[in-house]
Order: C-alpha cells, then sequence, then structure tokens
C-alpha cells in the first residue's frame, strides 16, 4: 500500500498542530488534529474532558485515534506516495494504554504509521505553558513546574523510544521543522 500515516508527537506545546499544518502544505495529504477530532466527537474541548476525570479524556483521546486511522480502501488508492494523513497527537498520548496499543496493532498491518516526535526542552515547554495563562488540570499540584519538569522528562524518553525520526523543535518555525521532517521523509515538496 502506498499510503503513510504520520503521527506527530511531542509535549504540550511543542508545536504539533502547527507543525502538521505546515507539513501538510508541503504534501497536499490530509490533517487530522486528535485534539480538534476529541472536540467534534464528545463536544467538549480537552481542557473540559480532563476536568472531568482522565479515564473520560483519555477514552476519547483514544476514540478520536481510532477515527484517524480508519481509511476505505478506495480513499487510500485515491493518494499519491507523497500525500501522507498527518496526525496531530496530544502531549499525553505516550500515558494513553488504549490509544497506545491502537498504533500498535495498526503499525502491525500494511500501513506504515511514521513516529515524529518533536523535541523541545521542559524549560521552553513550561515558558510556553506560563504564557498561556491557565496551567492544565493535570499540572495542579503543590509545584506546577517541578511537575511539569518531571513529566516531560518521563515522556520524553518514552516519545524517543517509539518514534522512528526526533525533530529538534527548540527556536524553530512550524515551517522549518516540517521541512526539516519531509527530508527525514524522502518527501519532494510540491
Amino acid at each position: 500500500m502506498d499510503f503513510r500515516f504520520c503521527l506527530i508527537t511531542g509535549p504540550k506545546h511543542s508545536g504539533k498542530s502547527l507543525c502538521a499544518k505546515a507539513l501538510n502544505k508541503i504534501t497536499g495529504g490530509e490533517v487530522v488534529d486528535l485534539d480538534e477530532t476529541m472536540e467534534a466527537q464528545t463536544g467538549k474541548t480537552p481542557r473540559e474532558l480532563s476536568v472531568l476525570g482522565q479515564d473520560i479524556f483519555k477514552k476519547a483521546e483514544a476514540q478520536a485515534l481510532s477515527s484517524a486511522l480508519q481509511f476505505t480502501e478506495e480513499k487510500d488508492q485515491g493518494l499519491r506516495r507523497e500525500q501522507i494523513r498527518i496526525i496531530a497527537a496530544g502531549g499525553g498520548l505516550i500515558d494513553n494504554g488504549e490509544a497506545m496499543a491502537l498504533l500498535k496493532e495498526a503499525q502491525s498491518t500494511p500501513r506504515e504509521i511514521i513516529a515524529i516526535y518533536l523535541d523541545i526542552s521542559a524549560e521552553t515547554a513550561w515558558q510556553r505553558i506560563s504564557q498561556e495563562g491557565e496551567i492544565p488540570p493535570f499540572l495542579n499540584t503543590e509545584n506546577p513546574q517541578e511537575t511539569h519538569s518531571a513529566l516531560h522528562n518521563c515522556r520524553a524518553e518514552a516519545y524517543k523510544a517509539m518514534a522512528g525520526i526526533t525533530v529538534s523543535a527548540e527556536n524553530k518555525s512550524p515551517e522549518e521543522i516540517a521541512s526539516e521532517i519531509a527530508g527525514c521523509l524522502s518527501i519532494t515538496i510540491i
């Protein structure tokens, strides 16, 4: 099969959604943002789902990923080799057992899934989170920055272990990151 999925992963505020859109401009494929899919499927934002509880959030995230990984054969055959379904994941996907099981199952099928990890430092991620103004519910602890740093570093190791490609997203525009990813994937800019 000539179609590939490109799963863009990384910590919160690493630029996954913007990078996915920039990569889409290069490939001419299509983008699925899991946060947007979760909201469309549940009527609630990821933040609202998170407030309802991690089990509810993770179930919605796994359902969004399942939808993103489903295609009909006809649609697959209508896409050129360089067209990729680009999936922008949430920062905590690696901690979602059900979603990771879906990925492992999908990787055992003829469809090729390429996981890309956008690497940024815990300090850069924290700076972006704190500029947002509202701390995410999962960081509402006695020391949010310390909690974030520990979680960031743990997830980074897990993401790097599962990713086929790791790209530094530190101080780069989404377009620069997308161009680097395209180069790694040997995609011709259209």
